[in-house]
Order: C-alpha cells, then structure tokens, then sequence
C-alpha cells in the first residue's frame, strides 16, 4: 500500500505539512517495504485550486491513502473521488507517524477537517488607498493605508507648471 504524506522536506525526517495543497512536497511511501521518493509539490504558489491540483498529482502516484494535517473540500472531494482514503490530524515528523499510521491509529477522515483557502498566505501588500495634492508638473505623493495592510500610492494633482506663472 502507497502512502502520501504531505511534507515540509524531502526525505522521511521532515515534518508532516499542515497544509496538503501547498505543502512543500508529498513523500510517497510503501507502507510494506518503507521505499520512499520525494515529489516536489509545483501547486503551493498557485493562485486558487492548489488543493485540487495537489489532489491530481497524488491521485496520478497511485496512493491508496494521504496523510496530511488538514484537507480542504476542493482536495477532499477529488481524492475521494478517486477512492484514495484521507487521514487528517498527523503531526510531527514522516518517520515518528508511520508506525501509527501503519497500525490504524488515526481514523479515515468522513469530511474536510479545514474551509477553503485554508493554507494561503495573505496577499502581499494588501490594497491600498491613498491620496495626495500635487505641486507643479502634476507630480505628487499620497500615502494612505489600505485594507489589508497595505501602503497606498496616491496622484497628485498639479497643475501644468509654466515657468514664470506658478
């Protein structure tokens, strides 16, 4: 039987990823024979639907369980699509949670365990307002927080500068 984990590294001593759809890796492990290989998880930057596509990649690997701390709906509903069991709540690290995973310790999850959007940063920068007057030649500087916590830039609002007139 193929396990996948979602890891924080590429080998058995990494942590177990709290996050499925943006962790760093999925360690893919006979559970028979202890083999393992690393796979790189190309989702975690993605804009939206890096749980799903997470999903796929293990789906494609041929696991017949995912062992992970949280699993969102959008990963869930696939990988229970593809008949692949999910088991939420692993911490700590790959090689420390085998065992127990091994024996049945931990239930099959029935549902996702986290909403979506569960392992998304916050966006950068956040969005900003700002506002700001002007001084010759229309140039000007605004500052503003925004929602977010983000730094607004503001226009100025100048006028057209004309030598000798302003």
């Amino acid at each position: 039987m193929k396990l996948a984990f979602s890891s924080m590294g590429k080998d058995l001593q990494a942590e177990v990823d709290p996050r499925f759809g943006r962790a760093a890796y999925f360690i893919i492990v006979d559970k028979d024979t202890l083999d393992f290989e690393a796979i790189p998880n190309p989702h975690t930057q993605a804009g939206g639907a890096a749980g799903i596509q997470a999903a796929r990649l293990v789906v494609d690997q041929g696991v017949e369980a995912v062992v992970t701390g949280n699993c969102g709906p959008n990963a869930f509903q696939v990988l229970q699509s593809a008949g692949v069991q999910v088991i939420t709540g692993v911490s700590g690290s790959i090689k420390d949670a085998l065992p127990s995973v091994k024996a049945g310790l931990f239930e099959k999850a029935e549902k996702p365990n986290v909403g979506d959007h569960f392992g998304m940063a916050p966006a950068a920068g956040g969005l900003g307002k700002g506002s700001g007057a002007g001084r010759g030649r229309g140039m000007g500087r605004g500052g503003g927080q925004g929602q977010g916590g983000g730094r607004g830039g503001g226009r100025g609002q100048g006028g057209v500068f004309r030598k000798g007139k302003n």
